[in-house]
């Protein structure tokens, strides 16, 4: 019992590391997305003014 419970609790550690950084993975897609488009909207804010 005690190897079946040492077992789980590796497998959830793993899988918790495992979710943390697909989880880092795609914020960090969807931050590179959103800058650029507010990059993209202050050029052509910028572009208009002069």
């Amino acid at each position: 019992m005690a190897a079946k419970k040492a077992a789980k609790k590796a497998v959830k550690k793993v899988a918790k590391k495992a979710v943390k950084k697909a989880a880092k993975k795609v914020v960090k897609k969807a931050v590179k997305k959103v800058a650029k488009k507010v990059v993209k909207k202050a050029t052509k804010k910028v572009a208009k003014k002069k």
